[in-house]
């Protein structure tokens, strides 16, 4: 986290069904509680459950900013995703942006069709690499599936960000926000997968 730093840009990216725009929701809600100004831009591809869902996050201490991030301007990319991760990077990134990405793909209907192929995970990640500063792999959807559902994989995902310390945002924080919307057994378990991604950045 670069303390000089007034305002951040982050984005979520994912597929419909993921847990994508909940998770900006609560991001953006924790930031507004710290008294910084927020606002979050979605966008969203095919419609249907599966389409590629993003989500621009902006924070400042000093100004309402736009919606949407310039193209080239993201600070840090949380991906649930990893093609869509890449997607995202080509378009937003730059050498100094630091890439968050779940390692589980979802394949879209084409490729399950045969019509078209799914990246070699191998071919991913050099490119990853190669266009940002630092990227973080995270078995996420693994880890939420051990826990008992894999929707559970955005709350393992934010954990993993706040653990990265690149935001202005603590764990602690972002608990107090799940506490103000979430009670009973679907807090715990949300609270339990943000300590687990907490856990993969310490390994």
């Amino acid at each position: 986290m670069n303390p000089e730093k007034d305002s951040y840009n982050l984005i979520i990216t994912g597929v419909g069904g993921q847990g994508n725009v909940l998770s900006s929701q609560l991001i953006g809600q924790a930031f507004v509680h710290k008294g910084y100004f927020t606002t979050i831009g979605e966008t969203y591809g095919a419609s249907q459950r599966g389409g590629s869902v993003m989500s621009h996050i902006r924070i400042s201490l000093q100004k309402q900013l736009s919606p949407l991030i310039p193209r080239g301007k993201a600070d840090v990319i949380v991906a649930l995703e990893p093609v869509e991760a890449l997607r995202v990077l080509t378009q937003y990134g730059n050498p100094e942006t630091v890439v968050i990405v779940n390692t589980r793909p979802i394949y879209p209907v084409d490729v399950i069709a045969g019509n078209e192929e799914y990246p070699e995970f191998a071919e991913i990640k050099k490119s990853l690499e190669t266009l940002s500063r630092k990227v973080y792999y995270i078995p996420a959807t693994e880890r939420a599936m051990e826990m008992g559902s894999p929707i559970l994989g955005n709350m393992i995902m934010i954990g993993a960000l706040l653990s990265v310390h690149f935001l202005p945002l603590s764990m602690e924080e972002f608990r107090q926000t799940l506490s103000k919307n979430f009670n009973g057994q679907r807090l715990e378990t949300n609270l339990q997968a943000l300590e687990e991604g907490g856990k993969i950045i310490e390994s």
